[in-house]
């Protein structure tokens, strides 16, 4: 068979890496109960790369290295928001070493005074280097303005960390539906923050099904809110390459139910796979 009969990737990649999203809700509601269920629902779901939002640390300890010793996985984390003394920041979970970090604070949060951040991890993955952004925007609906000067700078950030072999994978909760400005800035549905810079939203490429809500109020503590179920959490992926590196080939709601009776978050989670 010939790279023409192939396509225009040429012979397609068959392996995939598994990328996790989630929001942990921090140390709201019975948040030591609820340990032990978000451990053992990252368990069950055995992703490779892990992107995690609204993790905690104090002076004692910080909620990532738990995880990381609970999982036997390699770690990273940066938090700006301090709430009383309590951390609330972005981590990166991964089954391979992470070579590298770094990150940025918006500025973008104007005066909401959020401390929101992005933060990069450079993975040293077994078929070669690939970089997993992590974020959460600014969380009230009438946001919209600060989310997209947020979405500028994730974007510059994303792009000025150029070059990369691999695709670049950017997730977390974007307290945003897929049809709000600030998400289709990064789709391209809208005029993009930076030239030649557009990602892909997993679910959209290979969603399992239905709307995908990530804020269901299925889920009790979501509920109690009185909002709308709505998609707001992602794994956005960039234009596959050679081999379709990077294309997402399937993509699910997980952290959906509860463990043992307890609710491990009040968001479920986003899993894709992508070519690798």
């Amino acid at each position: 068979m010939t790279s023409d009969d192939e396509g225009p990737f040429g012979r397609l990649i068959e392996t995939t890496v598994k990328v996790m999203t989630w929001n942990l809700w921090w140390r709201f509601g019975p948040w030591e109960e609820r340990f032990p269920a978000i451990v053992e629902t990252l368990k069950r779901v055995d992703p490779d790369v892990i992107g995690l939002q609204e993790v905690w640390a104090d002076g004692g300890g910080r909620q990532i290295d738990l995880l990381a010793e609970a999982l036997g996985l390699h770690s990273a984390y940066e938090a700006q928001l301090d709430l009383d003394g309590l951390l609330m920041g972005n981590a990166v979970l991964s089954r391979w070493p992470i070579s590298g970090t770094e990150s940025v604070t918006y500025s973008g949060d104007g005066d909401t005074g959020e401390g929101r951040v992005a933060l990069r991890a450079d993975i040293d993955g077994p078929r070669g280097s690939l970089q997993l952004f992590t974020t959460h925007l600014n969380w009230r609906l009438d946001h919209s303005g600060p989310r997209q000067a947020q979405v500028r700078e994730l974007m510059g950030f994303v792009a000025a960390s150029r070059p990369r072999s691999y695709p670049a994978v950017v997730c977390g909760d974007f307290n945003a539906d897929p049809m709000s400005d600030e998400v289709r800035m990064i789709t391209g549905r809208a005029a993009v923050p930076v030239e030649n810079t557009v990602l892909l939203d997993a679910w959209e490429v290979a969603g399992s099904g239905g709307k995908g809500s990530t804020w269901s109020t299925a889920n009790p503590y979501a509920a109690a809110g009185l909002e709308p179920d709505r998609r707001i959490d992602y794994v956005f992926a960039g234009w596959p390459r050679a081999g379709g590196a990077g294309h997402v080939v399937n993509c699910e709601i997980a952290a959906d139910q509860p463990i043992d009776g307890v609710w491990p978050s009040d968001h479920f989670a986003v899993v894709a796979d992508l070519r690798y």
